[in-house]
Order: C-alpha cells, then sequence, then structure tokens
C-alpha cells in the first residue's frame, strides 16, 4: 500500500465538516465531492493490489479523483459554501502530486 493511503484518510477525516456545510447549500456538490474524495481512497487501495496496467490505471484513477476532489472544494469557495482551506486544498495536491510519480 502507498504510504499515501494514510494521508487519504486524514483529508476524508477533515472534509466532514465541509461536506456537511457544502450539502446544507447544495446536495448535489456535496455528493459529488463525497464520491471523488472517497474514490482516491478506494482507487488507491485496489491499485495497490494490482499488477502492471491495472494498478496504473487504478492510480490514474485516483488522481482524477483527487484533482476533482479539489476543483469542488474550489467550487464551494466559489460559490460561497465553504471558504476554501488552504492547507486541506494543499494536502489533496500533494495526494495529486504523489499519485503522479506513481503513473509516470
Amino acid at each position: 500500500m502507498l504510504r499515501i493511503y494514510d494521508v487519504i484518510l486524514e483529508v476524508l477525516r477533515e472534509l466532514r465538516p465541509v461536506l456537511v456545510q457544502i450539502e446544507t447549500h447544495d446536495t448535489s456538490l456535496g455528493r459529488q465531492l463525497r464520491r471523488c474524495a472517497t474514490s482516491m481512497a478506494l482507487n488507491t487501495a485496489e491499485g495497490a493490489g494490482g499488477r502492471g496496467g491495472t494498478r496504473r490505471q487504478r492510480y490514474l484513477d485516483a488522481l482524477g479523483s483527487a484533482r476533482e476532489t479539489a476543483a469542488c472544494l474550489d467550487a464551494a469557495d466559489a460559490l460561497g459554501y465553504w471558504p476554501l482551506d488552504a492547507k486541506l486544498r494543499d494536502r489533496v495536491e500533494h495526494v495529486a502530486a504523489t499519485l503522479v510519480r506513481n503513473v509516470t
């Protein structure tokens, strides 16, 4: 398992209050954030158990989910649902950067 998996779980824990607040304003965006953030963890775990192309594809999927998570946080900030937490956003970018190194 990649060490970044533990960081992903920490990000998910930090997202709990964010999700609750976003969902009070926009149920759809909240659900989307929940799905993509969870997908980071699930695809990373699945990739760790895969081989070759399957492993790479799962890490690519997790990377896409990390970027989508960051975009959801940006959108929530732009729409005034939740002020952007730069530290949390940076942690999501750290996850994405680590996944990039594992797929290139």
